[in-house]
C-alpha cells in the first residue's frame, strides 16, 4: 500500500498544529490581570472578580470602611467596581472568551467506528480511526482568531470598567448637587412661608389688597413644589447612586453636605484629539474586530472548496480472511456550493468592520472636542456664577437690608429679595453640578465612548428628571 503524500508545506502546518495543541491550557485568573492593570493605570483604582467565595468577607470589610465616612467621588467609584453586579456578571465573558481560545487551539478529537458484519458463518469486523484533517490544517488560523476576539473582549471589559467608574462619578455629582440645592430650597419656602402669613395677617386687618395677599400666596405655592420636586430628585439620584454601587439598601449612604469646591483653574490639553486616538479603548478595539475578521476572511477563502476533509485509518479483521488495513479521506464534493455564499459574507463583514473603524475614529475626534469645549464652557459659567453674580447679590441683600432697618423698604421687598438671593444660589450650585459632570465626561471622551450626560432639570422651571445617567 503506498503512503499518502504530503507535501512540505502541509507537514509544516500539521507540525505547527502540533504543538500549539499540545500546549494549550486555562490560565489561573482568566487573563483578568490584564484588565486590574489598566483600572489601575487609568483610574488609580482597585478592581476585583468575586469568582473566589473566600475573597468576599475582605471585599465586604472594605466597602464597610467606605461607607463608614462621608462618601467622596473615589470612595464611591471604588465600591461600584468593587460590588456592581452587573459588572461582575460582564467578567464572566472573559472566562468563556479563553475557554473559546484554548479550546481552538487544541487538537481536533478523533472519532472511531466500529462494525460487525456477517456473511454465512463469517464475522468481519470493520475498524476505523477518523481526524478532521481540515479543522487540523486551520488550526493555527483559527487560534489565531480566537485569540483576537479574546483580546477584543477584554478591551470591551476595560472599557466597561471605565464606563462604570464614569457612570457613578456623574451619579455622586448629580446626588451631592441634590442634596445642596434642597438646603437652599427649603429656605426660598420659608422665606415664602414668612411672607405669605404676614400677608393673610395684614389682609385681615384690611392693610393689604386681595392681590398683594394671593400674590405673596402664590409665591409660597410655588416654593412648596420646588421642594417637594427638590426631594424627588434628591430620591432619584440617590438611588440611580446606590444602583451604581451595587448597595442592597441607602441605610449607610453618607453624602456630604456640598459639591466640591471648583479647582483654581483647568489644566491644558492642547493635543485633546491625538491623546483621544491614541488611549481611546474602543478605537483598539474595533481594530482589533478588524484584524480578526481579516484573518476569517482569509480561512474562509481557503476552505471554500473544501469544508469537511477528513483523514481516517480502516483496521478490517475477518474470522476466515486475512487482516485488512489501509487509510480513507473523505471530503464534501463542492457540486451546488462552491462557497461563494460563505466569502461574499465574509467579505461584507470585513468592509462593515473597516467603515465602522473610520466611523469610530471620526467619532472620537468629534466627542473629545465637544467635551473639551462643554468642561470649559462649564467651568467658566460656574465660576461666572461664584465670583460675580452670587456676591453681587449678596451685596444687593445687605444693602436692602441697611434700607430695611432704616425703614425705606417694607418687609415684603426684603422678603422679595431674600427670594431672588436663593434662586441665584440654586443656579450657581446647577453650574457647579454641570461642571463636575462635564469633568466626567472629558475623563470618559479620552478613555472610551463617553456616554451622554442628562443633567437634572432645574426644579425651578420643570419637574426634575432622572440625573446623572448616560
Amino acid at each position: 500500500m503506498r503512503p499518502f503524500p504530503c507535501p512540505p508545506r502541509c507537514l509544516a502546518v500539521l507540525t505547527a498544529a502540533l504543538l500549539l495543541g499540545g500546549c494549550a491550557s486555562l490560565s489561573p485568573d482568566g487573563g483578568f490581570e490584564a484588565i486590574q492593570s489598566a483600572a489601575r493605570s487609568h483610574l488609580q483604582k482597585d478592581v476585583v472578580w468575586s469568582r473566589d467565595e473566600a475573597a468576599h468577607p475582605h471585599i465586604q470589610s472594605r466597602i464597610d470602611a467606605l461607607l463608614a465616612q462621608p462618601l467622596s467621588a473615589d470612595a464611591a467609584v471604588q465600591i461600584a467596581l468593587l460590588n456592581n453586579p452587573g459588572l461582575q456578571a460582564a467578567f464572566n465573558t472573559l472566562g468563556i472568551a479563553e475557554a473559546d481560545w484554548v479550546a481552538a487551539q487544541r487538537l481536533p478529537n478523533p472519532g472511531i467506528s466500529i462494525g460487525r458484519l456477517t456473511r454465512g458463518s463469517e464475522v468481519e469486523w470493520e475498524r476505523s480511526l477518523h481526524l478532521n484533517l481540515a479543522r487540523l490544517l486551520t488550526l493555527p488560523l483559527r487560534a489565531g482568531i480566537e485569540q483576537r476576539l479574546y483580546e477584543q473582549t477584554r478591551h470591551m471589559l476595560v472599557l466597561d470598567v471605565l464606563r462604570l467608574a464614569a457612570d457613578t462619578r456623574r451619579a455622586y455629582y448629580a446626588a451631592v448637587a441634590a442634596v445642596q440645592a434642597a438646603q437652599y430650597r427649603q429656605q426660598a419656602l420659608d422665606a415664602a412661608g414668612a411672607g405669605a402669613e404676614l400677608a393673610r395677617r395684614m389682609a385681615q386687618v384690611g392693610n393689604w389688597s386681595r392681590l398683594k395677599q394671593a400674590r405673596e400666596q402664590s409665591f409660597y405655592a410655588d416654593a412648596a413644589l420646588e421642594v417637594a420636586r427638590g426631594e424627588q430628585a434628591k430620591l432619584q439620584t440617590r438611588e440611580r447612586l446606590i444602583r451604581l454601587m451595587g448597595l442592597p439598601n441607602a441605610d449607610k449612604l453618607q453624602l456630604p453636605p456640598r459639591l466640591p469646591d471648583l479647582p483654581a483653574a483647568l489644566p491644558a490639553l492642547p493635543d485633546v484629539e491625538q491623546q483621544a486616538m491614541a488611549s481611546r479603548l474602543d478605537l483598539q478595539m474595533t481594530r482589533l474586530q478588524a484584524e480578526a475578521l481579516a484573518k476569517n476572511l482569509g480561512l474562509t477563502r481557503r476552505t471554500r472548496f473544501v469544508n469537511v476533509l477528513e483523514l481516517g485509518v480502516v483496521n478490517n479483521g475477518s474470522n476466515e480472511e486475512p487482516q485488512q488495513r489501509g487509510y480513507e479521506i473523505s471530503f464534501e464534493l463542492p457540486l451546488f456550493d462552491w462557497g461563494q455564499t460563505r466569502v461574499a459574507a465574509a467579505e461584507s463583514r470585513y468592509r462593515q468592520a473597516l467603515e465602522r473603524a473610520r466611523e469610530s475614529a471620526v467619532n472620537a475626534r468629534s466627542e473629545v472636542r465637544e467635551a473639551y469645549a462643554m468642561q470649559h464652557s462649564q467651568y467658566a459659567v460656574a465660576r461666572h456664577l461664584r465670583d460675580e453674580v452670587v456676591p453681587l447679590k449678596k451685596r444687593i441683600s445687605d444693602e436692602n437690608l441697611l434700607r430695611y432697618n432704616g425703614m425705606l423698604i417694607g418687609v415684603f421687598e426684603l422678603l422679595a429679595d431674600a427670594r431672588s438671593q436663593i434662586a441665584t444660589v440654586n443656579a450657581a450650585i446647577d453650574a457647579q453640578r454641570d461642571f463636575w459632570l462635564a469633568e466626567a465626561d472629558l475623563r470618559m471622551a479620552l478613555l472610551g465612548t463617553p456616554g451622554k450626560t442628562v443633567a437634572p432639570t432645574s426644579v425651578s422651571s420643570a419637574p426634575a428628571a432622572a440625573t446623572g445617567g448616560h
